[in-house]
Parts: structure tokens; sequence; C-alpha cells
């Protein structure tokens, strides 16, 4: 699956990635990769983020949005991704060690003093958006916060199709790839981290029933692919599905549950086998908007390390 030439390549890589790359494709025994996944805190991707963290907890001075932005500027400049949830989001992801934030008393100072931008609820508590809530619940179970509240938020706000959608708010009452994959990580987090209960376990199969009834991108309706997005492979994957997204939560799931691959995912692993280069590398897509504290990765149309991890994670655990 891996040639020597590529695995050399992805181990050329910051410590974030480099264990991943080490623990799944280059088969090194627990000693190898743990000793580089804790040179995240002193080097690199993570080492750098560290550093730009704010007295009170936060990064860029907000929740979910940097301190002052203009939401005005939404669709002019994009998303911005450097506010607290997506600076933790990112060091979760990249295996930093926990202690290092719990040193810093992160998980308190952010109880303090970091609230949401919608009705300025606090930061631990959550609040109605179902992908922000995912990221909560996921970095709080990380940080050791009780944000059992939010898990239970999930089994209550899961919709009749099985999943969830952000815009249910809003009235929608028909679930979202996006919201629904997002949710998804959130759970499994949790379920990783604490065992989970009956009801959210229920709650994360009947989500991932939703995406397998429908192959992880076609309309259940119809059969035909729910939007060009399902095959825009693209890092860091932020809120966007695709295939590729899902196709590496899923493998993430069966592993913690013990049970082999869903056939049903058959259509989603031609679609991200079908990106691979001749070169076994996979391309940057097309990103996301918005501010970035840093690159982690290349641009549009480049070779990426890091959806090369993914691509070649995922169908080795298939093919095997």
């Amino acid at each position: 699956m891996v040639s020597g030439t590529l695995l050399s390549w992805l181990l050329d890589a910051d410590p974030a990635l480099r264990w991943q790359v080490e623990r799944d494709l280059a088969q090194e025994p627990p000693s190898v990769w743990r000793a580089t996944r804790a040179r995240v805190a002193t080097e690199g991707f993570g080492a750098r983020l560290l550093t730009l963290q704010d007295p009170d907890g936060q990064w860029a001075g907000g929740a979910y949005f940097p301190a002052g932005f203009d939401f005005a500027d939404v669709e002019r400049v994009g998303q911005p991704w450097t506010a607290t949830t997506w600076s933790l989001t990112a060091l979760r992801e990249w295996g930093l060690d926990a202690a290092v934030l719990r040193e810093r008393r992160t998980a308190e100072l952010l109880a303090q003093n970091s609230r949401w931008e919608y009705d300025d609820l606090p930061y631990w508590g959550g609040e109605v958006d179902c992908c922000i809530n995912a990221w909560t619940l996921a970095n709080g179970v990380w940080l050791g916060v009780d944000v059992n509240g939010v898990a239970d938020w999930f089994v209550e706000h899961r919709l009749p199709d099985g999943g969830w959608n952000c815009q249910w708010v809003e009235g929608s009452t028909r679930s979202s790839f996006h919201s629904t994959l997002n949710s998804l990580k959130g759970l499994l987090a949790y379920d990783t981290a604490t065992g989970g209960t009956d009801a959210t376990r229920a709650a994360r199969r009947s989500g991932e029933e939703y995406l397998l009834q429908r192959q992880l991108f076609r309309r259940l309706s119809t059969g035909e692919p729910v939007a060009p997005w399902v095959a825009n492979f693209a890092y860091p994957f932020r809120w966007l599905y695709s295939a590729l997204n899902a196709a590496e939560y899923l493998r993430e799931a069966a592993l913690l549950d013990g049970t082999p691959p869903d056939r049903r995912m058959a259509d989603a692993i031609d679609l991200v086998r079908a990106a691979r280069r001749p070169d076994g590398t996979w391309l940057q897509g097309r990103r996301l908007p918005g501010q970035v504290w840093f690159d982690v990765d290349v641009a549009d149309g480049a070779a990426s390390k890091w959806l090369t991890l993914f691509g070649a994670r995922v169908l080795t655990w298939w093919d095997s």
C-alpha cells in the first residue's frame, strides 16, 4: 500500500503528522510513535500554537470567532480559524498531551473567561449549533471537563431520520451530512474517553446508519451524489464533509467498537481510491477560506502529506 519512497516522504513531517504515520503506516512500536507524539508540545505546529494562547486561556480573544470580528466580513473573507475552539481542536487532533493544557489551567480559565458569541452562554455548556457542541464535547472530555450535559444534548437533539442538523434551531427536521459527521466525531470522542452511555452509543450508531444508508455520499431518494463537495478532499477538514472525512471517522469508530468495515462504504472508498495519484499521494482540494495562525498543509492542488496519511490509512484498513 505504501512504498518506501512514499513512507520516507511522509515521515519527513511535523511531529503532529509524523507520529500518526509511524503508528498507522510504518507500524512502529509504541515506544517510537509515543516519543514523537510527545514532541508535539515542544516542536512544530503544536508548540507554535501553544505560544499563541492568551493569558485568559483563550486564543484570539474569543470562543468561536476572534474578539472584535466583524460578522459582516464572513461572506467576504470567510470564517476565521484562529479562535479558541479551532485552536483547541487542532491541538487535540494533532495529539498534544492534554496534561500540557491542564498545567496551564486552560479548562478552568475558559470556564471563567470564555463565552459563546451566541447568547453569551458559558463555554463548557455548549450552545445551539451541533458542530460547535461537537467540538466542545470532544475538547472538554479531552481536558477532563464534565461535559456530560453536552453529550446528553446530542441524544435529545437527534432528528427523526437519525442524524443532526445545525439548522434545527431554524426549524429544519432533516439531517445534514456536515452536521451529522461532526456530531458523530464529538460523540466518538466522548465514548472513547468515558465508555459512553447506552444513550450516547445508540445515538452514535443512529448517526452512522444515517450516513451508511446513503453510502456516505448519495441522496437516499435518488441515489445520486448529494453534492460535488463529497469528493473535495481538503485539509484541515474544519466542518466540511467529504467521503474521505467520513471514511476516516468510520475507521476510527470501527476500531473502537471492534467491528469490520461496513460494505455500504464501498462506493465511497472507490472515490477515495480514485483520487490517489500514481505516486501514491492525494492532492489538496479546495480549502475553506479564512484567517489562520499559520499554514499546516500545502496550497490547493499540491500533494498533501495530511491527506495522503488519511487516504492511505483508510485504504489500508479497508483492504485488510
